[in-house]
């Protein structure tokens, strides 16, 4: 995917390219960029896009959370966040699918909230399957202040 960018008054074509990364480097760009969630904990694999000057977005991807998914099969795109750029977020999400295919997996997973169209996923070529979760955590592990804004999310699946 190509962007272009004015230098030094001329227009220049920078190309968005994937690109590895670590946790620990993907972990401080959600830190850094994402709106509502902060950094996780563990993760099988992390990609980055970048547009030749530096890392523009991240894909976090590891086992699923609900434990009704972890089949061994699934996996989980965790964290993705990225600073706007044109046409990151699609390409994180059909590449992450990639490696995950790629490495054996047969579905790969991720929730979106509500109030978000959804529009790199279906752009990536995944589907929605409806509504999951609820509006906040529920039980004796349920966290003091809401993690995340309290609206029902929504599951999207590659396979």
């Amino acid at each position: 995917m190509d962007r272009w960018t004015s230098l030094a008054g001329r227009w220049e074509r920078l190309s968005l390219d994937i690109v590895p990364i670590t946790l620990k480097e993907a972990n401080q760009f959600v830190a850094d960029h994402h709106r509502h969630h902060g950094p996780v904990t563990g993760h099988k694999f992390s990609i980055a896009v970048s547009d030749g000057v530096g890392i523009v977005g991240v894909a976090i991807v590891g086992r699923p959370v609900s434990r009704y998914l972890d089949d061994g099969w699934t996996l989980e795109v965790t964290r993705l966040c990225t600073d706007a750029t044109k046409n990151a977020c699609s390409m994180l999400y059909a590449a992450a699918w990639r490696a995950a295919h790629s490495m054996g997996y047969k579905k790969l997973i991720t929730y979106i909230l509500e109030s978000e169209t959804g529009a790199s996923l279906r752009a990536a070529g995944w589907k929605c399957v409806g509504q999951a979760g609820g509006l906040r955590w529920t039980g004796k592990r349920r966290p003091e202040v809401d993690l995340y804004p309290a609206q029902m999310k929504l599951r999207f699946e590659k396979e």
